[in-house]
């Protein structure tokens, strides 16, 4: 199953020179203060993380890995794709931020480490999808804390992940009655992909990303759905604790096109029409015992 990991890679790394210039890099650099949108909208929940040792899995090019040590977080970086990771150090290095990048996988990420321990795994926004195991990244966030350590993320909800924009073809008997439904002719989400983790993948490929302008050349991706409960009990089942799970009905990215709006105060966009119909991401945290 491993080929999947030479296929996400090869497309990550034809991303990281776009992104570079479509992600708020320069913003970045122009402010020693700023932190990404995604950090500043994980703030409330994150909590203090000044003076802990944290690890940012799937970082990418390290914005939100910056924008976490701006925070006060001796930070470490953990990617597979190294041309994400020359963006990361340039970026690093740019802003003088001491983080520490590292290339590897998730599941090797421990071994990539030298078994070290941490106060905190920090898994951000976008990342959950690329794995085909949820079981094992759970395992994983395990071995990578220490005892009283904690684990935060949040990604994108698996009902999202679950959807396509579609168009309504038929009146609902039930229209009559519940006027605000969708009618022929309007587009509205649909249920066209499997909600739970299943042992294939859905095959993508699309030369364009969400992050900036710019042909992706190496545009085919592998990416897995796990469901809210597989993500939750493999968090149990690892040994940790759940500490909290909050449902947002909003998102970093227009991942619903024609279907999303965007929030200028925030940088985050949900359903332009009747948003608590969606569950667009979660944020989950949890702690090793001890």
């Amino acid at each position: 199953m491993d080929h999947y990991l030479a296929i996400n890679r090869a497309n990550w790394d034809a991303r990281a020179a776009i992104h570079a210039e479509g992600y708020m890099v320069e913003d970045l650099l122009a402010d020693p203060a700023a932190i990404s949108e995604v950090v500043a909208f994980d703030r409330p929940r994150l909590g203090d993380i000044a003076g802990l040792d944290a690890v940012h899995l799937q970082c990418h090019i390290g914005t939100d890995t910056l924008s976490l040590a701006r925070l006060g977080a001796r930070m470490t970086g953990v990617d597979l794709s190294p041309a994400s990771l020359a963006v990361a150090r340039e970026l690093a290095a740019r802003a003088g931020a001491e983080i520490e990048y590292v290339e590897a996988e998730v599941y090797r990420a421990p071994e990539a480490l030298g078994a070290r321990d941490f106060d905190l795994v920090y898994t951000g926004i976008g990342a959950l999808c690329w794995l085909p195991s949820i079981a094992r990244w759970a395992q994983t966030v395990a071995a990578l804390l220490r005892p009283g350590g904690r684990l935060f993320v949040r990604d994108g909800h698996p009902v999202l992940n679950s959807l396509l924009g579609m168009v309504v073809g038929e009146v609902h008997p039930d229209s009559a009655q519940q006027v605000a439904m969708s009618g022929p002719g309007d587009a509205t989400p649909a249920l066209e992909f499997p909600y739970y983790e299943q042992a294939e993948p859905i095959v993508w490929r699309e030369e364009t990303t969400y992050g900036g302008e710019g042909r992706v050349t190496s545009p085919e991706s592998v990416e897995w759905n796990h469901s809210l409960a597989e993500i939750v009990t493999a968090v149990l089942d690892a040994g940790l604790e759940l500490t909290s799970l909050t449902e947002h009905d909003s998102v970093p990215w227009d991942a619903l096109p024609g279907l999303m709006v965007l929030d200028p105060a925030t940088g985050e966009f949900r359903l332009r029409h009747r948003p608590e119909r969606l569950p667009a991401t979660f944020t989950l945290t949890a702690r090793r015992p001890g």
